[in-house]
């Protein structure tokens, strides 16, 4: 299972620039309408659905569609992780933002360029080391994603700029489905004489 996998609706960014929206639970046809008619595009991709904004969209026009999908989609679940920065704020580069969320393997790290976010970052979990701040070691899957979320909106409603990067460099990088069978498939059973007495 990946760290995308563990909200009804998960919304990332990839780091060359795309929105994409996960469902990981069924859910009615019109909460998926809510991405189309907002402008998202549906992709098979290994397994699971796909819902994209393609990068290079306006920001604030691309901001407030994604924000009528999300909308839209809380007439459905409250269970979401909300980890884009494509839309939140115009030339959102990792190197203009105040803060930056790295997520690495079973690491998350953050940079801060300011006091208040350090202490935003250490309200959330997030600890001192050399580089910076890290989540620390043995919190699961779920509950990293939620100190990155959780970190991630109070920084952002103090007008905070971040930029999370979640290791996902291209569309292709977005981790399969879980149970996706990622090797070929197996064949048939080779067929079995019948019994004789």
């Amino acid at each position: 299972m990946s760290f995308i996998d563990h909200h009804d609706v998960f919304i990332g960014s990839t780091d060359d620039g795309w929105t994409f929206a996960v469902l990981n639970r069924h859910l009615p046809r019109e909460a998926r309408q809510s991405l189309t008619d907002a402008g998202f595009t549906a992709r098979a991709h290994q397994g699971r659905t796909l819902y994209l904004f393609p990068p290079g969209q306006p920001t604030a026009e691309t901001h407030e569609r994604a924000g009528i999908a999300l909308y839209g989609l809380l007439a459905h679940t409250m269970d979401f992780a909300d980890l884009f920065w494509t839309t939140r704020w115009p030339n959102p580069g990792p190197a203009k933002a105040d803060v930056r969320i790295t997520v690495a393997d079973d690491q998350v790290t953050a940079t801060a360029r300011s006091t208040s976010a350090t202490e935003i970052l250490a309200q959330h979990g997030f600890l001192p080391t050399p580089a910076g701040r890290t989540l620390p070691a043995g919190l699961s899957e779920r509950d990293r994603v939620a100190a990155i979320v959780r970190a991630e909106s109070h920084l952002h409603a103090d007008g905070i700029t971040v930029h999370v990067s979640l290791g996902i460099p291209t569309l292709n990088a977005i981790p399969p489905a879980p149970g996706w069978a990622t090797g070929p498939t197996p064949g048939p059973a080779s067929p079995t004489r019948p019994r004789t007495r």
